[in-house]
């Protein structure tokens, strides 16, 4: 089977499912995937993923069914994606690290007609789908699962054959991807063929990816980042793909050095555990030639500790909803820039906006960072109120705070919600925890801002102490204390051994303010000497 799109189809010229299809004839024997040393050439992919799209057709699905997903980083699972994106079908990539109920909750607002589970997480699929009324139809990915053998859609079938439209368009979902829910219930953001394929475009104009290069993939595929920030990029370009089904520091290290990595995307955390591995300092890293780092802006003495091993690691932003690549920074101004997340990709519109009136400002300013263009996302699933909240005004309203100097560059500030007023002042806890991070025993810092009798909002800090240093609560106010004007100096700062965290290890700050909350009472001890 060829691509489901006809050839010259001018509803298809942006559908994703051309991209194995086209590899295929040009470079066939190239190797796609490298998957924990299994390895898939072009030819392979294209063949698995265009026969699977077909029997997945005959047995009944059509345009626009959900197909839901439970399993690690795998070719198997890249499979299914050109798959879903040849016949029409919509990948729902689920994080194996929720809870049974967690996992209910986001297949009962999927309502996928197929869910797709690994062997290894067969337990905990049979403990979501126990709590569902009406559970979809399971089976494993790959040649022995799926690929051998497609169960019929859980819906009922009607008496007449189902009618299929046979050409993909560009605007079909492709994918929904459930937001990290840091401050409450995730929601399922849709991405169609030609939001992933602007926001790749985007990505191409300034990584300068080649059929050379190879792409070493640690975020997991539940992610936005698992496919649109360097795997679909690579696929389309016909370079490798290094697949990991985790992040383990050493190993990666040890893959840069082996397989010749070229390119890497992570998160912050991330790059903090591989500098402070005890290979770091003498692992050969020449291969690396970019790597980007997103999720959460990065501290400035990590990226330096990067650029001085010669290491291009530049500061990106993004999110789900714009598919996910908005700014980024130029490898030329990674040093001079520190901090910043650079600006707008191309093909992406960006806009600084009062949060509160909705002004678009002019040059420099701070305010809300607004997105235009073909990467924003379609909606939310069956969520039209949401959607039409963060859609306002034509604009996705990201909910961030940020700054634009002078030249246009961008750098983001906080959350919106994550920012507490103290004293009438507003506070970020990024910028608070950017001081705790420079205190040489604080490895990870997170602030939230509580209710204070006094002040209105006053800073809850939480503390992860580097192994083998020592320091405590006195020390670390004093150490804020004297680069922070007295508002902004939390009120009270607890060491904890580890800080919960989502998938991409952001900071779950409404389950610190639940921990805040259960306590008995919040201490509230901070010297008034330093308040205003």
């Amino acid at each position: 089977m060829t691509s489901t799109t006809g050839p010259g189809h001018a509803d298809g010229l942006h559908t994703l499912g051309r991209w194995t299809t086209d590899r295929s004839l040009a470079t066939p024997h190239r190797i796609a995937i490298d998957d924990r040393g299994l390895t898939l050439s072009y030819a392979e992919l294209e063949r698995r993923a265009a026969n699977l799209a077909a029997a997945l057709q005959v047995a009944g699905y059509v345009t626009g069914d959900r197909i839901a997903t439970l399993t690690g980083n795998s070719s198997d699972h890249v499979v299914v994606f050109f798959a879903c994106a040849k016949a029409g079908l919509v990948l729902v990539p689920l994080s194996w690290r929720l809870s049974p109920r967690e996992l209910s909750l986001q297949l009962g607002l999927a309502d996928p007609q197929l869910l797709l589970v690994e062997d290894d997480l067969d337990a905990l699929a049979a403990a979501a789908c126990s709590l569902l009324p009406q559970p979809p139809r399971t089976a494993a990915p790959g040649p022995g699962g799926v690929e051998k053998s497609v169960p019929a859609p859980s819906r009922a079938l009607p008496a007449a054959a189902p009618v299929f439209r046979k050409e993909v368009r560009d605007d079909d979902a492709l994918l929904m991807i459930f937001t990290s829910g840091t401050e409450g219930a995730s929601k399922a953001a849709v991405l169609t063929h030609a939001n992933c394929f602007w926001t790749n475009l985007s990505l191409s104009r300034t990584l300068d990816m080649a059929s050379t290069d190879v792409v070493l993939a640690v975020l997991p595929q539940f992610h936005v980042g698992g496919w649109n920030i360097q795997p679909l990029l690579a696929w389309w370009a016909g370079a490798t793909v290094v697949l990991e089904r985790g992040f383990e520091p050493g190993r990666v290290l040890q893959l840069i050095a082996e397989r010749r990595v070229t390119m890497l995307m992570g998160v912050p955390t991330q790059y903090l555990m591989l500098a402070e591995h005890p290979d770091f300092a003498h692992s050969d890293l020449s291969s690396l030639r970019h790597a980007v780092v997103g999720g959460a802006p990065m501290p400035a003495p990590l990226l330096r500790i990067w650029h001085r091993r010669g290491v291009a690691l530049s500061q990106g932003y993004g999110l789900t909803e714009a598919s996910p690549n908005v700014l980024c920074l130029a490898n030329e101004d990674a040093a001079r820039m520190v901090g910043y997340s650079g600006k707008p990709y191309p093909h992406v519109a960006v806009a600084v906006a009062d949060p509160v009136t909705g002004e678009i400002y002019d040059g420099a300013a701070t305010g809300e960072l607004l997105v235009g263009g073909p990467g924003v996302f379609a909606g939310y699933f069956r969520d039209p109120a949401a959607t039409a909240a963060v859609l306002a005004g034509g604009w996705l309203h990201t909910g961030d705070l940020v700054e634009r100097d002078a030249d246009g560059y961008i750098r983001v500030v906080d959350r919106l919600k994550d920012i507490y007023i103290s004293g009438g002042e507003n506070v970020a806890p990024a910028e608070v925890e950017a001081v705790l991070l420079a205190h040489p025993a604080v490895a990870q810092a997170a602030v939230v801002g509580v209710p204070d009798e006094r002040w209105g909002d006053s800073g809850a800090a939480f503390v992860v102490v580097r192994a083998g240093m020592a320091t405590d609560e006195q020390e670390l106010l004093e150490h804020c204390a004297a680069q922070l004007s007295g508002i902004k100096v939390p009120t009270t700062i607890s060491m904890v051994g580890a800080l919960p965290r989502t998938a991409l290890n952001k900071v779950l700050r409404a389950r610190l303010r639940q921990e805040l909350a259960g306590r008995d009472p919040v201490r509230m001890t901070h010297a008034e000497g330093g308040r205003p």
